[in-house]
């Protein structure tokens, strides 16, 4: 186990580059078993989380090439099947939730795909109904076994098939849409999701021969072909990671420039931070964040009433920032609700910034209402626990504000994913030290 131990109340300076966006790439990477041609990746974060699933394509028998920083070649032509009936199959693809999504890909193109049930972040129940109900509806015969918590599905051919979705699920799009490429016939999905990191895949997987129409929108019509060819992609920067170099310069009062952020697939992010009262500046493909000296203020509604941030499927705004959005507003003038729609325990984290002296009502699992200090009190530095990647980043930006020394367990959860947190933050001027226990 490791901990952080941050010396907060320091002012930050510099510029950051934004790794190589986490979701797109656990998506991505288990495109590669499509084809037994060979697929090379570029931008791919130095994270646990897509570590973890490299090493876990190598055990099933795919040739992995380091070339350079973020930089891989992968080769699926002999994928060992007999791998996934496996303890240490079980045991590793367990470990992270991106796992889930190997099995499309393996049913498409083997027939036959098999994942336990993930684990990942402790944020609340997150269904795979959307996944395996689509599954079968192509054509997949499933079977659960609540001994071991193991889903198989198989089928001999898949055959397309008009889908609406009970939700607009990412992993769950991403999952259909790499099954439904090598189907036979046409299959259509309504209520797909639509992220930009889904819209990656889907162009990942039209140069490599597929035949998806509607990219970028709710309806996506795949003409299944019979074989998939080796492609080059390039992963988008994380826009989660954007986000909180957002929040980081502004509860700091910090000049930060986040460089080449791909401005136009950030959607709401720059609008629901100008809410917050925080100035971004677009220049070129990077934005640059002045020191807020004199604090930020969140707006009102046309009316007068209190401003609410909620998560909503793409184009709405991604549920992973939220944690940010809270923190961010700990130290605003004002106040604002907070809505978590998606996940009934990612607000739980509040309790410990309210120890650090903020100002939090939760009201419920899904909303908290803050009041903003306006920097009139700072926080105060605590020992606190990361329940899961996102609170974790958040508590990390809360410490670096926070007067005195703060000390945060369980960084593992950070890692999953942000790449070389402590190194990118020393760069900046943070006073961070990892500690190893």
């Amino acid at each position: 186990m490791g901990s952080f131990q941050i010396e907060g109340g320091h002012s930050l300076k510099g510029n950051i580059t934004p790794q190589g966006a986490k979701n797109e790439a656990l998506q991505i990477l288990c495109a590669v078993l499509l084809t037994e041609e060979t697929v090379t990746i570029s931008n791919i974060p130095d994270i646990v989380d897509v570590n973890k699933l490299i090493r876990l394509l190598q055990k099933m028998g795919v040739k992995v090439a380091f070339l350079e920083k973020g930089k891989y070649a992968f080769t699926a032509d002999a994928v060992d099947l007999n791998f996934l009936e496996t303890q240490e199959y079980k045991t590793d693809a367990k470990q992270l939730r991106g796992s889930v999504m190997l099995v499309g890909p393996m049913l498409s193109k083997f027939g036959k795909g098999s994942i336990p049930r993930p684990g990942g972040d402790k944020i609340g129940r997150r269904r795979l109904d959307t996944h395996f109900e689509g599954l079968k509806l192509l054509g997949a015969n499933f079977n659960y076994s609540k001994e071991d918590y193991f889903y198989t599905v198989n089928a001999d051919q898949l055959q397309g098939r008009d889908i609406l979705l009970e939700e607009a699920s990412v992993t769950g799009t991403a999952n259909i849409v790499m099954a439904a490429v090598l189907a036979r016939g046409t299959t259509t999905i309504y209520n797909a999701a639509c992220e930009p990191y889904l819209q990656q895949l889907c162009k990942m997987l039209n140069s490599m021969g597929a035949k998806i129409s509607g990219v970028g929108s709710n309806l996506l019509t795949i003409e299944g072909v019979s074989a998939l060819s080796g492609t080059e992609h390039r992963v988008l920067p994380d826009m989660v990671e954007i986000g909180s170099w957002i929040g980081l310069a502004a509860m700091t009062k910090s000049e930060i420039t986040i460089q080449n952020v791909s401005w136009d697939d950030l959607g709401q992010i720059p609008n629901v931070f100008s809410k917050l009262g925080i100035q971004l500046e677009r220049k070129g493909d990077d934005i640059f964040i002045p020191s807020h000296q004199n604090g930020y203020e969140i707006q009102s509604y046309i009316d007068g009433s209190i401003l609410t941030v909620a998560d909503a499927p793409w184009p709405g705004f991604t549920p992973d920032l939220l944690s940010i959005v809270l923190v961010v507003a700990t130290q605003a003038r004002g106040s604002v609700l907070i809505h978590q729609k998606m996940f009934e325990s990612r607000l739980f984290f509040v309790d410990k910034l309210i120890d650090m002296g903020a100002k939090i009502i939760l009201c419920d699992p899904h909303r908290a209402t803050v009041i903003g200090h306006d920097f009139k009190s700072q926080l105060k530095s605590t020992v606190m626990t990361s329940p899961d990647i996102r609170a974790g980043i958040s508590l990390l930006i809360a410490a670096l504000s926070a007067k005195g020394t703060s000390t945060i367990h369980n960084i593992e959860q950070i890692d999953r994913g942000y790449e070389d947190i402590e190194g990118r933050l020393k760069a900046l001027g943070a006073k961070i030290t990892r500690m190893e226990t």
